[in-house]
């Protein structure tokens, strides 16, 4: 497998069904408007308008419904909109900043939800032990970019449901000049 491919995530949001139906109305669902690389992982039509201390985004959601409401921003983004958002891993939000959601129907405030998402691969298991490397794994990965980028602190994620993709945040894919599709491969463990 040697290669895979790394994807740009742009700021989006995560919703749970409960903050779904506070924003768009009782018993709403989201809809799919563009599936994305991992399986069963799709771009909503919906979009919500997230307010912070100093701005706000107009932010596409990413479905379906998840156990709970999670934002994810650059670093850029945080300063603009001034809160500190920290690096973590997805679902990883305890003690991290909040904000408030606009829906059409209604709005809802998050304590906490707002994280810069951590570097990552998606990988399945079969992809996984090709590259030898396992779940929650830290690696260092180049990126086929014309400035010979390489980022450490990347983690692995194993998962049955997964397809063999790396994901940056807009800070890092324009820091690495990246443009149209873009390979990366693992080069310390």
């Amino acid at each position: 497998m040697g290669k895979f491919l790394v994807e740009t995530s742009a700021r989006h949001g995560h919703l749970s069904q409960k903050d779904v139906e506070t924003l768009f109305g009782e018993g709403y669902r989201l809809t799919l408007k563009k599936e994305l690389s991992q399986p069963g992982q799709f771009v909503c039509n919906e979009k919500v308008t997230v307010k912070f201390p100093k701005g706000q985004y107009n932010m596409s959601i990413i479905g379906p419904e998840r156990p709970f409401s999670q934002f994810e921003i650059s670093a850029t983004d945080a300063r603009s909109m001034g809160i500190t958002a920290y690096t973590r891993e997805s679902g990883d939000i305890t003690e991290t900043a909040g904000c408030t959601i606009v829906g059409p129907k209604g709005e809802v405030t998050l304590d906490e939800g707002v994280i810069v998402s951590k570097r990552h691969i998606h990988l399945p298991p079969a992809a996984a032990d090709e590259l030898d490397v396992k779940d929650k794994q830290i690696v260092w990965v180049r990126l086929d970019t014309d400035k010979s980028v390489i980022y450490g602190d990347v983690v692995v994620r194993v998962n049955e449901s997964f397809s063999p993709a790396m994901h940056i945040d807009t800070d890092e894919a324009n820091a690495a000049g990246a443009a149209g599709e873009l390979y990366g491969e693992i080069v310390s463990i």
